[in-house]
């Protein structure tokens, strides 16, 4: 089976991030290029975010991460600033979707108890997903992914997966979407 195993520094978000927090719309209207929307990166949350991130970086956030529209440039502006996990309370259902399809682990778990800057190392595996805090020494039991998701999100997305196996449900034990 796949395992998708992740390491990075936290980056604090509260509840209710929408994709127009992620990504404003304003900003779209002078380019698509994800690469060059990085610099805007939650920028209506903290106008200094896009400078500060790393490569590596993992969002935690609240409740509702990725609400509002079903805006996938939200997800590839992520990818694209070098964050490659988002760990959340709860998401929407189609950024949840989106994120998948590209390649960005999704987590939901329990994010009460990570703090910016913490150490944080991610492992998804066969029937569970954990997320080691390094910095505080604890594990936060997140829900799993089935199968099929996982194997799409360690091909990196959608497309390279289909690339990779021909169709879904052929990548091995991936299972089948």
């Amino acid at each position: 089976m796949s395992v998708v195993t992740l390491s990075g520094r936290a980056r604090r978000l509260g509840d209710n991030i929408n994709t127009d927090y992620i990504v404003s719309s304003r900003r779209k209207r002078e380019t698509i290029e994800e690469a060059a929307l990085t610099r805007y990166l939650l920028e209506g949350v903290d106008p200094a975010f896009a400078a500060s991130v790393q490569p590596g970086d993992v969002l935690v956030a609240g409740r509702n991460f990725g609400c509002g529209s079903a805006m996938e440039i939200a997800v590839t502006v992520i990818l694209a600033a070098g964050i490659r996990a988002v760990v959340a309370q709860s998401f929407s259902r189609t950024f949840f979707r989106n994120a998948v399809n590209n390649g960005l682990l999704a987590v939901s778990c329990d994010t009460a108890g990570i703090s910016e800057g913490d150490r944080l190392v991610i492992a998804a595996g066969d029937d569970a997903v954990r997320v080691s805090n390094e910095t505080r020494g604890t594990v936060i039991e997140g829900a799993p992914l089935p199968p099929a998701l996982r194997g799409i999100v360690s091909a990196g997305g959608l497309a390279p997966y289909v690339r990779r196996f021909g169709r879904l449900g052929v990548g091995g034990k991936e299972g089948t979407a």
